[in-house]
């Protein structure tokens, strides 16, 4: 019989074959914070990719406890011969906390990864960590891509976990008997993640690893749709003047919205997009053949869709 580690070692190996390639074998960086989820992540890589992992802790000094955490991975990275690092961020914490926390982590992970020769930096983002980033995208109104949730690949960043639970692997960790540490902000109410985590853990009825197969489907169709919008863009959307035009807009209403969005872009790079109730809008006057503003940009609808650069003011 196969035992429950074997298993959650062979579906990492698969998860890995299927974002590197079968015949790929990563040189890897593997993001280490210390917490179960990670040292699970930071074992299951040494078992499949013997010789080819690093590991980097990125302590941002926030808790008083962090440095002890980073030591502790140190430690046992040391005691398995795998090389490993302990980063801090040169900037002070600023704005939202958790946000200039993870800009932070992954510019100083990316800098490592790159500087040691590495192909890839591997994060312990798990089944449960889905779950709660759909639900919270869905309560903010989130289309197919948000709702897609977190990607198991985004250029070399990369999430083998997001098939298995975090009882799974805490189980795994607990059974290899793996040091580990508590983040107490994890349950911190003050954080809309912890807080939303405390209200699931009195939903067992919600299977994060359903939820997570959801969003690899979603996620595969985001990218079908990203295909088709690029399809249609090079056959239908040109230059005009300083502007463009989309000279076809016969399509289903999400395919118009990722044309028009497209026609922004096109025109302006730097033109910040616009999202949710205000794409709607937009689609709204052009449908109607009538003029809008996009910032610095006018959108003409009709038979074609034109977006072009508004003309400069007069002044008094």
């Amino acid at each position: 019989m196969v035992s429950e580690e074997s298993s959650l070692v062979e579906r990492f190996e698969a998860a890995m074959a299927a974002l590197c390639g079968l015949r790929q074998t990563p040189r890897l960086c593997i993001a280490v914070s210390g917490g179960p989820d990670s040292m699970a992540l930071l074992h299951l890589a040494t078992l499949a990719f013997p010789g080819r992992v690093a590991a980097a802790t990125v302590d941002h000094g926030l808790r008083a406890a962090s440095a002890d955490e980073a030591a502790m991975v140190a430690d046992w990275c040391a005691r398995h011969a795998i090389p490993h690092a302990t980063l801090h961020p040169d900037t002070q914490p600023q704005g939202n906390i958790q946000a200039w926390a993870r800009t932070a982590r992954y510019a100083l992970l990316e800098d490592w990864r790159a500087a040691q020769g590495l192909d890839l930096i591997l994060t312990a983002h798990h089944a449960d960590d889905q779950l709660e980033t759909m639900l919270m995208r869905l309560n903010r109104g989130a289309g197919l891509s948000g709702l897609a949730g977190v990607r198991t690949r985004t250029s070399r960043i990369a999430r083998p976990l997001l098939s298995m639970s975090k009882a799974e692997l805490l189980a795994y960790v607990q059974a290899q008997g793996l040091p580990y540490a508590d983040d107490p902000s994890n349950l911190d109410p003050r954080f809309d993640r912890a807080a939303l985590r405390a209200q699931l853990a009195n939903a067992p009825w919600l299977d994060a690893q359903a939820a997570a197969r959801s969003a690899v489907a979603l996620a595969e169709a985001d990218v079908a749709l990203r295909w088709l919008v690029d399809d249609l863009a090079a056959r239908h959307v040109r230059a005009d003047g300083a502007g463009h035009v989309l000279d076809a807009t016969d399509f289903p209403r999400e395919v118009q919205r990722r044309l028009l969005l497209r026609l922004i872009a096109c025109t302006d790079p730097d033109a910040p997009l616009p999202r949710g109730e205000a794409v709607d809008r937009l689609l709204a006057y052009a449908m109607a053949g009538e003029k809008a503003s996009i910032g610095a940009l006018i959108l003409q609808g009709g038979k074609q869709w034109r977006i072009y650069p508004a003309p400069p003011r007069k002044s008094a």
